[in-house]
C-alpha cells in the first residue's frame, strides 16, 4: 500500500497533508506546494516506500494524480 499525499486548498494557500507525517506543510503557491509534495514522494520511493500524490483544485476537483513506486527493496509504509 502506498503513502497517501495530497495537495489541497487551505484558505488562501495551499497545504501538503498526509498520515505519513504530523504536521501539514502549508504553501502561498499551489505549484510550490505540488513542488514539495513531489519531491517528497519521490524522496519516500528512493527510501523504499511507495507514494502517490494526488492534487486537488479550490473546487475541490481532482487536478492530477502521480505514482512514485518504491525503488529499493524495502517496503515499509508509515502509519
Amino acid at each position: 500500500m502506498a503513502l497517501k499525499i495530497s495537495v489541497v486548498p487551505a484558505g488562501l494557500g495551499w497545504a501538503v497533508r498526509s498520515n505519513g507525517f504530523d504536521n501539514e506543510m502549508i504553501f502561498a503557491a499551489g505549484a510550490k506546494a505540488e513542488a514539495a509534495a513531489r519531491d517528497l514522494a519521490r524522496r519516500y520511493a528512493q527510501n523504499g516506500v511507495s507514494a502517490e500524490v494526488s492534487i486537488f483544485l479550490r473546487d475541490g476537483a481532482l487536478a492530477g494524480h502521480f505514482a512514485h513506486p518504491a525503488t529499493s527493496v524495502r517496503e515499509a509504509v508509515p502509519a
